[in-house]
């Protein structure tokens, strides 16, 4: 009989990591700092998992990434809806720390997913960098809202602080391939289909029997939509191919929504073929 393979599922707070193994059941915490990560790394290993799985929770799981991928485990980082979405389906609707542990472990035991490309120590710095610029942004969103709700006389000290927030922002730069490196390694592994669907802007069938409903787009990595959706917004209203190509679906009848985002697709297919070829861009690609 062959021996099963090992899949850890790991649920993470600010404080505390709760581990599941399974099949055999075992389940530990550790506290979520280098003692408790050292602790679970020095547990895991003996297993030798097939694969470590854990919740991408912004900041909260990377120690333990950079820590257990040193250490040389297989290292998952899952996308926590689907992991919701794996839970429901498997019937699970109660909800506690084991029991999220446990269903992330079920999930790499059924789904199998790739392992995780961990980012070396300049993309996790350029990482540090777009979570700053979006706080910043925050900030200078609550602030220009105050401005417009303050008397004058309190006018010159918000000025200045927005002022300050500008002066920060300035210090990260390009911010399209700062994101695309820092969020999406997977640009130039995969096909034009498996990255646009990774990215969320691949359009998913809703077809049942002889209904036909509407494609639509969802899931995916929320800070790269954005930053290309941001990018797109500007390139359909100069690019010399991007902004016929928004024109034409326009003018064919596709919402502008549709008509975007079909571009959105379109750049991120060429920037997905540079990166695999490593040719820089060139406007003839569009």
């Amino acid at each position: 009989m062959e021996p099963q393979e090992i899949n850890v599922g790991i649920d993470t707070s600010s404080k505390q990591l709760d581990i599941y193994v399974r099949p055999n059941g075992q389940f530990f915490s550790v506290t979520n700092d280098k003692n408790g990560i050292k602790d679970a790394i020095k547990q895991l290993q003996p297993l030798k998992p097939e694969r470590v799985l854990i919740e991408s929770t912004g900041r909260l799981e990377l120690e333990f990434v950079c820590a257990a991928h040193k250490a040389g485990l297989p290292i998952v980082v899952c996308n926590p809806s689907q992991v919701r979405n794996f839970a429901k389906s498997a019937g699970r609707l109660a909800k506690t720390d084991k029991l999220d542990a446990i269903d992330i472990a079920h999930l790499g035991e059924a789904m199998k997913p790739r392992l995780s490309s961990i980012k070396p120590e300049k993309l996790r710095n350029i990482s540090d960098l777009l979570t700053v610029r979006n706080q910043c942004l925050e900030m200078s969103t609550m602030q220009k809202n105050r401005l417009k709700r303050m008397p004058k006389s309190v006018h010159k000290p918000i000025q200045a602080i927005l002022k300050a927030i500008k002066k920060e922002l300035e210090g990260v730069g390009n911010v399209l391939a700062y994101t695309l490196m820092s969020e999406l390694p997977e640009l130039g592994k995969l096909n034009r289909k498996e990255i646009a669907a990774l990215v969320g802007i691949a359009p998913m069938n809703r077809d049942s029997g002889s209904f036909q409903g509407k494609r639509y787009i969802r899931g995916g990595r929320h800070r790269v939509r954005t930053v290309l959706f941001v990018s797109m917004m500007s390139a359909i209203q100069c690019h010399p191919k991007l902004k016929p190509m928004y024109e034409r679906l326009v003018a064919a009848g596709k919402p502008k929504k549709v008509a975007l985002i079909a571009c959105m697709r379109k750049q991120l297919t060429i920037l997905n073929t540079m990166v695999k070829n490593n040719t820089y861009w060139d406007e003839k690609m569009a």
